[in-house]
């Protein structure tokens, strides 16, 4: 498996390519920004986007489904709680005194327990919920690509359209928990990290 990742934008929220080395067909989670560095990613890999996979509907994680989408094909997905975030992700980025275009309608409405298949590559759809009701995490293979669930020693804000504390912390808890010590969590910002930390070290959400 192919796995790339950059920081992109002004939030510097965390995109990932994933690949099939056997087929060269490719998902990407949150294209939020710098849409040119992607392409390059999938060309210099010699990938074909095949799905483009949102955590969730804000606009630093979805503000390049348009130009992405554009330039490959792929099918946009995403949970149908947060698909009305994709057509306002202009206006929002305007409130933090930035530009973005708003997304094409998602291709598919993601649930709990779906299963992506793109080449060799098998995601698992978790809906966790909390940041924003419509929020995903991806289980492929050992790790967690979770969006702004859950962070390196911290969580996602509630305080946005649609988000509720507690029942983040519930689905952290219930969800992301229940996976081994070992796996690795890839966060919407900053570094990763894995289970076995969050639990432990966590102020928000350790189980001892």
């Amino acid at each position: 498996m192919i796995l790339k990742y950059l920081a992109v934008g002004p939030l510097m929220a965390n995109c990932f390519i994933i690949g099939c080395e056997e087929t060269k067909k490719a998902l990407v989670i949150d294209p939020g920004d710098d849409v040119e560095q992607i392409l390059i990613e999938l060309t210099e890999n010699n990938l074909k986007l095949e799905y483009i996979l949102n955590t969730h509907g804000h606009f630093d994680h979805a503000g390049g489904n348009n130009q992405l989408k554009s330039a490959t094909g792929a099918e946009i997905m995403i949970h149908k709680e947060d698909a009305p975030f994709l057509n306002v992700i202009s206006a929002k980025a305007k409130m933090f005194g930035l530009s973005a275009t708003d997304s094409p309608a998602a291709d598919k409405f993601l649930e709990e327990g779906d299963i992506i298949t793109c080449g060799t590559i098998t995601a698992k759809v978790i809906h966790t919920p909390g940041h924003s009701p419509g929020g995903l995490s991806f289980a492929i293979d050992n790790m967690l690509f979770v969006g702004d669930t859950l962070f390196d020693g911290s969580i996602g804000r509630t305080d946005f359209d649609g988000g509720d504390y507690n029942t983040l912390i519930k689905n952290i808890q219930n969800k992301l928990f229940a996976y081994d010590d070992d796996t690795k969590v890839y966060t919407g910002h900053g570094p990763s990290t894995t289970i076995g930390k969050e639990k432990r070290y966590n102020p928000f959400c350790k189980i001892k």
